[in-house]
């Protein structure tokens, strides 16, 4: 087991834009299992590159006992949204009502680079938005309305595992309320 230290909020590399994926070899699918443990071992739904500090547009998944990974996604979305709970591990303990998309295609490669198409709805479409912002240097709190990501933000500034140091925000650049593009 390859456990990884979780980079939290505050870190610049969870603000980052991660590269494609362009080689397929053994780091790589050390990378996946990396990832794979450490989602498990935490325990999460999902996990991307760069929450371990890797700038790559790489994730895993563990929902509804479906466990895979998807390198280099695209993402297409149904015009049914849906509101729920959402979290991070990259915000310890924090957990706000979420606006997502209610059903995802993702398409992109595995390990291998072999192409892998995954299609869900309801957590596992939150949880693919999710990880798939990350790799857009978007957190989940950018996504919410105004008073709630004000409530986050002083969650983060009182909670144990903050440094006291006002987090930057980042406010999504898309006009679709948690649907990536």
């Amino acid at each position: 087991m390859s456990v990884k230290p979780i980079r939290l909020f505050g870190d610049p590399v969870l603000r980052m834009t991660a590269q494609p994926v362009t080689t397929f070899d053994r780091e790589l699918r050390t990378l996946v299992k990396d990832l794979t443990d450490t989602m498990q071992d935490a325990p999460g739904a999902g996990l991307a590159a760069p929450q371990l500090g890797i700038s790559l547009r790489v994730f895993t998944y563990h929902v509804d006992g479906e466990l895979g990974h998807l390198i280099n996604p695209d993402l297409s979305l149904s015009e049914e949204e849906q509101d729920g709970p959402e979290g991070c591990l990259s915000l310890p303990g924090l957990t706000y009502d979420c606006r997502r998309a209610y059903g995802v295609v993702a398409r992109g490669v595995n390990m291998y680079g072999d192409p892998v198409t995954v299609e869900g709805t309801q957590r596992l479409a939150r949880c693919i938005q999710h990880e798939t912002d990350h790799l857009d240097g978007v957190i989940f709190i950018d996504r919410l309305d105004t008073e709630q990501r004000k409530a986050a933000l002083k969650a983060i500034r009182e909670a144990e595992w903050a440094d006291g140091a006002a987090p930057p925000v980042k406010v999504s650049p898309h006009s679709t309320f948690g649907r990536a593009l």
